[in-house]
């Protein structure tokens, strides 16, 4: 995997030049396919199978937590406060359309309305303010366009997507929706640390080999703005869109590559780079004289089948020159408006793990499997991941950033496209021991949540 010297720049960049070059032309692919003559095996079956002209869908969740603990956190006192903090929330809802200009020209959409509405509201800001009182831009709920782009189908190796696309970054960016992971909220183990879902404007190359065994995707975006980057929760709050036009001063280039050798089973791994985040910022001059490149490299697995569902990914990643960026930050980076913190700045290295495994009672109870019963599933997730993993010289992290966590929870689907979900989690701080007590106070919650997926209307 690719290391960063001490000028920030990567060694092994064959590849990544490679794409630069070569990214004036990914545009004119997507016009000069429209001369192509398709041949019959062009798939509908990569992406937009099922449909002959259109599709509209939509998911949601609606999540409570009874929880032991608060939001206000300090050191001093042992980590978060223990008194009841209980939340309710609908955390997305989301509206989707695919539409069939023809066989082989397809435009994709979704929509999110998060956090139950629009408009300005307060927010009581804890990660770096202690309880200071904010005015949200964009908060009180937020409408985004989480995907918006249009699709040239060519032949199965070699299909071209141009517009706001998904970024593959780690498991979960690619398979997001509510029924694709167990517990009542997506897994920490890569929410913590990087955007979701994330979504980016740029182009997209994709297809498949060996009659589906292997698939890839290969994408230049916009890129990460290390205004954004953070101690507590590494490149999340990087991803750009305060504005209305995002920097591509320095793009991103993600490559994803699934490998699936048997019917039930895939093997997964992503690479994410960006060659300079400090050339997206709000304010260029800010960082004068060197660069923040950033790596990113997944790698993660599934299994489903016999009534089995088992995943695991891991991932890690890069930042160059953080201890320059922490000392930019603090002494030019203002954040009275736009919230950025101006304290000591993102990890050189971030690291997490975890896995999720379950298995459906009635695969095996044949009495369980009525129309009022279309799962009903226990199971176990583990979660590792520590924001402050690996620190720049001149830098300094916090170990109440590593973090170890349990779920256990049981989903019922009493419905195809719907499910009940319940569970119990444990998190630990200051360790990285599987069983052991952490440093600082025990978070625990009890979870609920309704979720759906599903397309409602097709043709």
């Amino acid at each position: 995997m690719p290391t960063i010297g001490k000028s920030g720049n990567f060694a092994p960049e064959l590849f990544f030049i490679w794409i630069m070059s070569a990214k004036h032309t990914l545009f004119s692919i997507a016009f000069l396919s429209a001369s192509l003559t398709v041949s019959a095996q062009t798939q509908d079956s990569i992406q937009y199978g099922g449909f002959s002209k259109y599709r509209i869908g939509s998911y949601g969740e609606i999540t409570a937590s009874m929880r032991n603990y608060s939001d206000k956190w300090s050191t001093s006192t042992g980590g978060s406060l223990m008194r009841g903090s209980n939340k309710i929330a609908i955390p997305r809802l989301v509206i989707a359309g695919d539409y069939k200009f023809s066989k082989n020209w397809i435009l994709g959409t979704e929509v999110e309305f998060e956090a139950g509405g629009t408009g300005a509201a307060l927010e009581l800001e804890w990660d770096n303010e202690n309880g200071e009182y904010e005015r949200e831009l964009e908060k009180g709920g937020e409408v985004a366009i989480e995907q918006f782009h249009i699709t040239r189908l060519i032949i199965p190796e070699l299909n071209v997507r141009a517009g706001h696309l998904i970024l593959p970054v780690g498991q979960i960016n690619g398979h997001h929706e509510p029924l694709e992971f167990f517990g009542t909220i997506r897994p920490e183990s890569e929410t913590a640390l990087i955007p979701s879902t994330w979504h980016e404007t740029g182009l997209e190359l994709f297809g498949s080999f060996l009659g589906g065994l292997i698939d890839y995707q290969a994408i230049i975006s916009a890129g990460l703005n290390c205004d954004g980057f953070r101690l507590s929760d590494w490149v999340k709050k990087g991803k750009q869109g305060l504005f209305e036009e995002d920097s591509f001063n320095s793009p991103a280039y993600t490559l994803r590559l699934d490998f699936k050798p048997v019917q039930g089973l895939r093997f997964g791994g992503s690479l994410y780079y960006c060659a300079d985040a400090s050339d997206n910022a709000d304010k260029t001059w800010i960082y004068p004289g060197f660069k923040v490149p950033v790596a990113i490299y997944t790698f993660d697995a599934q299994y489903k089948g016999a009534g089995w569902t088992a995943r695991a990914q891991f991932m890690s990643g890069n930042i160059g020159n953080s201890a320059d960026l922490a000392y930019w930050r603090a002494n030019k980076l203002n954040s009275a408006v736009t919230g950025y913190t101006t304290k000591n700045t993102a990890a050189k290295q971030a690291l997490s793990y975890g896995w999720e495994a379950g298995y459906d009672l009635s695969h095996a109870i044949p009495v369980l499997r009525t129309k009022n019963c279309y799962g009903l599933t226990p199971f176990v997730r583990y979660e590792y991941y520590n924001s402050n993993y690996k620190m720049q010289t001149g830098t300094v992290g916090y170990d109440y950033n590593e973090v170890s966590k349990w779920t256990l929870g049981i989903n019922y689907k009493p419905l195809p496209f719907l499910a009940i979900k319940a569970d119990y989690s444990t998190r630990q701080r200051g360790t990285a021991a599987w069983f052991k007590k952490g440093k600082y106070n025990g978070e625990n919650a009890f979870n609920l949540a309704v979720a759906y997926n599903i397309w409602f209307a097709k043709k």
